[in-house]
């Protein structure tokens, strides 16, 4: 009889961490890397890196960066248009529906850094990315809806314009419009 032989010990399976919530990780780590980085420095091996996960984790939970990125800057623009449409819902009459108009461009906007290099990021990056025209479309008829609670569709598609157009005047200017401008502009624009 042959002396009995060891078996190898099969290689230990390393095991699979539960983390239910790593795609939305991945989502706000990906608007971290934009913000630090901008677009062209979002890729799956610079925000697997960032969240800590293994790249696989990026390209299990979204098959293109287009695909991440969408849903990247889909948030970023349904957390800003549910803080404007919350101001807009607050506004007792168009006046203060201007008011309000003015403090979400100057607080919202204007005055949160990163929120700013967010929405100049997607502005540039939906001119070349069609799949990113649909979160910049959807984000714009959010806006006008919040804003036809006090002016009529046309004025509401004006007003998104030209909110749109302060925010990358104010971002590019190295000597940007004040609070103050901004409101008479408005005020101008509204009379």
């Amino acid at each position: 009889m042959s002396p009995t032989r060891a078996r190898p010990a099969a290689p230990s399976r390393r095991a699979r961490r539960h983390d239910p919530g790593r795609r939305d990780r991945l989502v706000e780590t990906a608007l971290d890397v934009i913000a630090e980085q901008g677009v062209a420095g979002a890729s799956h091996r610079s925000i697997a890196r960032a969240a800590d996960v293994p790249l696989g984790s990026t390209t299990y939970h979204f098959a293109s960066i287009d695909e991440l990125l969408a849903a990247a800057f889909t948030r970023h623009a349904e957390t800003v248009a549910a803080r404007f449409e919350e101001r807009m819902r607050a506004a007792c009459g168009r006046e203060a529906a201007v008011e309000l108009l003015v403090e979400h461009l100057t607080a919202d906007l204007l005055g949160a850094p990163r929120e700013l290099v967010l929405s100049v990021e997607l502005y540039v990056a939906a001119a070349r990315r069609p799949a990113l025209r649909a979160v910049t479309q959807a984000w714009m008829l959010r806006s006008r809806r919040a804003l036809e609670l006090h002016f009529d569709p046309v004025t509401a598609r004006e007003l998104d314009a030209l909110i749109e157009g302060l925010v990358l005047h104010s971002a590019l200017s190295t000597d940007p419009m004040t609070s103050e401008q901004i409101r008479h502009a408005i005020h101008r624009f509204t009379r």
